[in-house]
């Protein structure tokens, strides 16, 4: 620790982290005693308070507005491998809790008090992604921890994402580890699946959504089935386990809908399930030019609010497509409207479906509200790391 250099803040910024935050904003920093411009990204520091009492070990981002994560209140620990297998069995003991099978988000970032590593688990293939200069320069630290504490057959870093790009990192996908297959399986909700971790979106699946998923279970059987933006059919394929008589599959790409019939394969739907490819809002008015209508429509979008600066032009996005979908229910219909956008409140999509159904003269019932499963813990002093919502509601006529 003696090695490390200091960052030292101005007085009562303690505060926040104090009360449990985790970040450093740049702001908060006296640099008159602790230059930022000595630090470079990746380093790690020892912060201090104005008063120069230790409050724990940060990891350094100096060129950004949030410009140190913290690592450990306790000075002793910096991040090594001994750290890193220390978390990853906190983790993992958590996860192992919660499932039967092993596959889940094992790392999600500040939540599990590793900032800048997600890690999600296909079986015996774990999927990495580093999006701190900290963890890119700690990569074989990680690599280490993650062999040791679960025994991989492979490991690939999917570093690709944009994240990287504010840390001043190249972007690469590698197979750091053993052997990793174009296409991994992996079992949600008891259906099987198999997503493309290389090629595929994000680390190739998305965890988050599992318990809104099983959610669906009593309200697809034996009805008609519409899912949009379906990616490789974690909503429609699941549909289909639980009973649906006929799901369509919308998705612009045709990558991901080889994926939807792979999958519906898989389970031995590949009859119920039909694949439509093409953008979105056009399929929808498609659809409704051909009079078609369906028992259930799941709408999870990707992000359409990316930065504060998108709210109201993605918010005009969510009540357009949540509104074309409701066009296309049944008198007695369920929509399952979700959201990954950080930025949009829960209570500000509920009102965006309510103004939809009632542009449309229809009556709803908001049924359940759904959030990312416990593989995504969210961190109760830090609002980013909620981000998931999932609203069902019915659809009823208006008399």
């Amino acid at each position: 620790m003696s090695s490390l250099p200091s960052l030292r803040l101005k007085a009562n910024a303690d505060r926040r982290l104090r009360a449990g935050h985790l970040w450093v904003y740049s702001n908060e920093i006296d640099v008159a005693a602790t230059p930022l411009h000595g630090l470079k990204a990746g380093d790690q520091a020892v912060l201090e308070a104005a008063g120069g009492k230790p409050l724990g070990i940060v990891a350094m981002s100096p060129n950004n507005l949030i410009c140190a994560r913290l690592l450990s209140r306790d000075v002793k620990h910096v991040l090594d491998k001994s750290l890193l297998v220390h978390r990853l069995n906190v983790a993992l003991s958590l996860r192992e809790r919660l499932f039967d099978k092993p596959c889940y988000r094992l790392v999600y970032g500040d939540s599990d008090l590793l900032p800048g590593l997600v890690v999600d688990r296909f079986f015996d293939i774990l999927v990495v992604q580093l999006a701190s200069a900290t963890m890119e320069a700690h990569k074989d630290d990680v690599l280490a921890a993650l062999i040791q504490v679960c025994k991989p057959s492979g490991i690939l870093f999917k570093n690709d994402s944009a994240a990287r790009d504010a840390e001043g990192l190249e972007r690469y996908v590698d197979t750091a580890f053993g052997v990793v297959p174009e296409w991994v399986a992996l079992e949600e909700n008891g259906v099987k699946f198999e997503a493309p971790v290389i090629e595929g979106q994000k680390t190739g699946w998305f965890y988050d959504h599992r318990m809104n998923r099983a959610r669906l279970a009593p309200y697809v059987k034996g009805k008609r089935v519409l899912d949009l933006f379906s990616y490789i059919g974690g909503w429609g394929v699941q549909a289909a386990a639980f009973g649906a008589s006929e799901v369509f599959c919308v998705d612009a790409s045709a990558f991901a809908l080889d994926g939807v019939e792979r999958n519906a394969t898989l389970n031995g739907f590949a009859e119920k399930v039909t694949c439509v490819e093409g953008d979105v809002f056009a399929a929808l008015r498609e659809l409704k030019s051909a009079e078609e209508r369906f028992d259930v429509v799941i709408a999870d979008p990707p992000a359409f609010i990316k930065r504060k600066k998108d709210i109201k032009n993605g918010e005009a996005a969510y009540r357009r497509l949540n509104e074309t979908a409701m066009r296309l229910l049944n008198k007695d219909g369920i929509l399952v409207s979700a959201s990954c956008s950080m930025h949009l409140e829960e209570d500000n999509l509920q009102n965006i479906l309510l103004t939809s159904a009632r542009h449309l003269d229809r009556n709803i019932q908001l049924l359940e509200r759904g959030a990312q499963g416990p593989d995504h813990p969210v961190h109760p002093a830090i609002a980013e790391t909620r981000y998931i919502k999932s609203l069902t509601v019915r659809l009823l006529p208006n008399s």
